[in-house]
């Protein structure tokens, strides 16, 4: 039988439902890779103001842009399958460890004020559930935070997209199969276009679009340091013919030179071969994982491994 995809009331973390709710999370990140979150304590006001702000962005200082591209590129009339372009409109936002939001061209002062007020509660969000997952794991409370810290802190920023109509569908992604590179993602979806799809038990299964949820994936540095026990998981989005969709995809990733290793806690026994996983330091990956995003994440591991057994000076773990 099918299994529902995991939805987490997070009111049921308060009280007597809390035991459940925590199963639920750690049952999500050990088989699913991800779960959907209501009851967040993100404002649906602030959230429906940047749904309306980002697709009044999109309209205003995007969509023309993505219709010249397309038209450069040739995509509306391709016959075959295009396996190297992605049917996506994107910004970046850094927030942390220096915000560059004054910097970015195009962007009304409410809408810069919007999406900083949105990473501030995303922000916070991220660190609780890191919190939840510590809990499950065994660790202690703040492990996670510590490890990504670095010396100046965590990375955190937002990938603002839009999917267009796609008139060929059949033969070009939205976005290509990949797992993510850092930490712990927080993406803010639309609720009536889908396309978000992971991998289950092999095959693809739909992210339900659902209002005002926050969607949570962990990424490749969560699976190094809980040593498997948690994975990061394949997923995609399909392109439609039909509706624009919006995704605002918020990363809460390793400081730059945050060392990354298994927890010690959660290696079984002292032997070395029970570590399955290398230590290096997130950059070194996030420059490797550049050129290899849309492959199998298993050899960049191994390239880490490789890279780990020729430098031994990689430092105990940074903390704030």
């Amino acid at each position: 039988m099918e299994m529902d995809f995991p939805v987490i009331n997070m009111n049921n973390l308060n009280g007597e439902g809390r035991p459940a709710a925590m199963k639920q999370i750690n049952d999500a990140c050990e088989n699913w890779g991800f779960f959907e979150l209501v009851n967040h304590g993100i404002s649906h006001e602030l959230m429906d103001k940047v749904e309306e702000l980002t697709k009044e962005h999109y309209r205003k200082c995007m969509e023309q842009r993505f219709k010249e591209m397309v038209a450069i590129k040739g995509l509306d009339s391709v016959e075959t399958e295009i396996n190297d372009t992605d049917w996506e409109s994107t910004f970046f936002i850094r927030h942390l460890p220096v915000s560059n939001v004054s910097e970015i061209p195009d962007l009304d002062e409410d809408y810069r004020k919007v999406m900083k007020e949105f990473a501030n509660e995303l922000e916070k969000l991220a660190e609780q559930i890191l919190d939840l997952l510590c809990e499950n794991l065994g660790l202690e409370k703040g492990y996670l935070k510590k490890a990504f810290y670095g010396s100046k802190g965590p990375n955190f920023g937002t990938k603002v997209s839009n999917y267009p109509p796609c008139p060929k569908p059949e033969l070009i992604k939205g976005l290509r199969a990949h797992t993510d590179a850092g930490g712990l993602i927080l993406l803010f979806q639309d609720d009536k276009v889908s396309g978000l799809q992971l991998i289950k038990d092999g095959k693809w299964v739909d992210v339900p679009p659902m209002h005002h949820s926050i969607v949570i994936n962990l990424g490749d540095q969560l699976e190094v340091i809980t040593n498997g026990k948690y994975k990061s998981v394949m997923h995609r989005v399909i392109a439609q013919a039909d509706g624009n969709r919006m995704s605002i995809a918020s990363f809460y990733n390793p400081g730059n030179d945050a060392v990354i290793y298994p927890a010690p806690a959660l290696v079984e026994g002292e032997e070395e071969k029970s570590k399955l996983y290398p230590k290096f330091v997130f950059d070194d990956y996030m420059k490797l994982y550049v050129g290899l995003k849309f492959q199998a994440k298993e050899p960049r591991f191994e390239a880490m491994k490789a890279m780990e057994s020729t430098n031994l000076n990689l430092g105990p773990i940074a903390t704030v």
